[in-house]
């Protein structure tokens, strides 16, 4: 587990693919993977996600590391860690989410916003804290949190884009999680495989350029 977090923080940005026709996730993947992105999500609420993800798994180098989001309940966690998920991230906090994972060695970030929810989810094992939707908060909300909290690593999304990032990382994010600003789902749609790399790249580099 501990290779598999140290991994996704030096990541800097995990992309977050949803609503990808499964048909053209591998491409899309590998799109990304030349962009330099080196953390994936596949979202667990798509139909056959497990399926998709264990094809992922398969199709992916080893240096990427492949995981599941959306992970709503104990049951779909143990599907997608049966499929080969390297993390396990979710909108909110089910302790049985974080119980589930971490008895399988198996990263897990669960989704908070208070300070309460925080405390919980620390207190339960997670690894890492999903600040979402991190738009409605700001960057200084994660700052607020991990002060009287500790040093426990955050990962701000929802609305995190090349214009931001760098706040968010400044206000104290460990990694970002990032959708449309990452990924370009019209060039994905026609199947532009370059143009989907020339965009993510885009966002690595303000990510990198964040974190220096």
């Amino acid at each position: 587990m501990t290779d598999a977090l140290d991994r996704l923080l030096d990541s800097g940005v995990v992309a977050v693919l949803r609503g990808i026709d499964p048909e053209k996730m591998i491409e899309t993947v590998a799109a990304l993977r030349a962009a330099g992105v080196t953390a994936i999500e596949i979202t667990a609420d798509a139909p056959d996600a497990s399926r998709t993800l264990s094809r992922v798994v398969d199709a992916t180098d080893d240096d990427a590391l492949v995981g599941a989001g959306t992970v709503m309940d104990a049951a779909t966690a143990s599907r997608v860690i049966e499929a080969g998920a390297e993390f396990v991230v979710s909108p909110h906090f089910d302790p049985a989410v974080v119980e589930t994972a971490t008895r399988r060695g198996v990263v897990v970030g669960p989704g908070i916003m208070t300070p309460t929810e925080a405390a919980d989810a620390m207190a339960a094992g997670a690894d890492l804290l999903k600040v979402f939707p991190a738009s409605t908060v700001g960057p200084g909300h994660l700052g607020a949190i991990q002060a009287p909290l500790g040093e426990i690593p955050i990962m701000p999304t929802g609305g995190i884009d090349a214009d931001n990032v760098a706040a968010f990382f400044e206000g104290g994010a460990a990694v970002v999680g990032a959708g449309s600003a990452l990924i370009d789902y019209d060039a994905v749609e026609r199947g532009d495989y370059d143009a989907v790399e020339s965009h993510a790249s885009e966002f690595v580099a303000a990510v990198a350029a964040a974190q220096q």
